[in-house]
């Protein structure tokens, strides 16, 4: 069952987030101990700031998708997806597509046109997920991210959603 987060849903927010940091510690640019020391209200900002969508299990969170939308007026009709994450054991599942399909109906009710992401170079389930979902390559960032010391290189995704012909 996907729901989208409201700000009486930060423990739930809290849960999957920080288990994605933890367990998945390559993949984000933000790092678990960059959340474990926000403050609640902090972590109610960014639960309320963007839209965030959670896939329950036999009631238990276990993937995650949330939608940052540009603020400058002309950049309003694009939107980052952020946050992504599937709990290992249920990867193969449907919940990445599930909770895509929730983000794209929510970005388009909302009058977003594009939708953008970057991921790991290092992630190629995700690399070929997002191209299947009609996603594609508009660049690479050559050491995106620096993890444990080790550059990682982001790879720059788009696809339109105004007139899209994966929509469904």
């Amino acid at each position: 069952m996907i729901r989208q987060l409201g700000p009486e849903d930060i423990q739930v927010f809290r849960q999957i987030r920080l288990e994605a940091l933890r367990s998945e510690p390559a993949a984000f640019a933000s790092s678990a101990a960059d959340w474990e020391a926000l403050p609640d209200a902090e972590w109610t900002r960014r639960l309320t700031a963007n839209a965030v969508f959670v896939d329950f299990y036999e009631g238990k969170p276990v993937a995650m998708m949330g939608l940052m939308r540009q603020g400058a007026s002309k950049m309003a009709h694009r939107a980052t997806v952020i946050m992504v994450y599937v709990r290992k054991d249920r990867r193969g599942g449907g919940h990445a597509k599930a909770l895509l399909d929730a983000v794209v109906a929510h970005a388009r009710s909302a009058g977003v046109r594009l939708l953008e992401l970057a991921l790991s170079a290092e992630n190629p389930a995700a690399l070929r997920f997002y191209l299947r979902e009609g996603f594609r390559e508009v660049g690479r960032v050559d050491g995106g991210i620096i993890h444990e010391g080790r550059e990682i290189d982001d790879v720059l995704m788009m696809r339109r959603i105004d007139h899209d012909a994966s929509a469904g």
